[in-house]
């Protein structure tokens, strides 16, 4: 939008073009959590800054997230989705698929910001991906999940991503310390939503941020699903 604060001069483009000539890349499952922490004056969102070195959103502020794993089909969780947030999922994926979004975000959560969205539980055998997050004495709280979005990447970007927007509190996490030898991601903040919106953000996060908002304004408010079709967005509701 207009009213946008722009990049700074010198970024790099959200992302990289499609080849000329070459078919749409098939956009990847994958998966994002807005942390939202509600002890000081204003809400705030936990953000992170990508790498610039990342050919996808570099020098970016994100959400926590990112594609699924195959382990995330068959990680352990503390808690299930709820029942209306694992219909949401139901009416547009395979039976399995929602669950292992929810997992995958929970799990890049702990990998890209050292939080657990979890409950502690005790440490169990794990392999892959997993084991660093089961290793704390903790399984994922999928309960505190909501769905609050879904929106495609652009066919003319040269890397795609089908992803889900979720949304939990910050009370769920076992703890505000970040693991002090985790973090992908190269700074992580708590910031209020005015603050965040004058980052240099994806135009996506951009949304999700007034989505957030308006959300908790209205709880009720109709769910977003932003696809690209045609050369244009084609905004509906999940």
């Amino acid at each position: 939008m207009s009213d946008d604060p722009p990049d700074p001069p010198g970024f790099k483009p959200e992302g990289p073009p499609r080849v000329p000539g070459q078919r749409a890349v098939r956009p990847k499952n994958a998966a994002t959590v807005m942390i939202i922490r509600r002890d000081g004056p204003k809400p705030r969102v936990l953000m992170g800054r990508r790498h610039g070195g990342h050919s996808f959103m570099p020098d970016r502020w994100v959400f926590p997230g990112g594609r699924i794993d195959r382990a995330d089909y068959r990680a352990p969780f503390a808690t299930d989705l709820r029942p209306d947030v694992q219909a949401v999922f139901d009416a547009y994926l395979k039976p399995g698929r929602g669950r292992a979004l929810a997992l995958a975000a929970v799990r890049e959560t702990w990998e890209e910001a050292g939080l657990l969205l979890a409950r502690p539980a005790p440490v169990r055998p794990s392999a892959g991906p997993w084991r660093p997050f089961v290793d704390q004495g903790a399984l994922p709280d999928l309960e505190a999940l909501d769905v609050i979005a879904r929106a495609i990447t652009p066919p003319m970007v040269g890397k795609r991503f089908d992803t889900w927007f979720l949304l939990a509190d910050a009370e769920r996490l076992m703890s505000l310390e970040r693991q002090a030898d985790c973090g992908e991601l190269d700074e992580i903040a708590w910031v209020d939503f005015d603050e965040a919106q004058a980052l240099p953000l994806p135009s996506v996060t951009r949304m999700m941020l007034r989505e957030a908002v308006a959300r908790m304004q209205d709880p009720n408010r109709p769910k977003p699903f932003l696809r690209f079709r045609a050369g244009g967005m084609t905004p509906s509701h999940l």
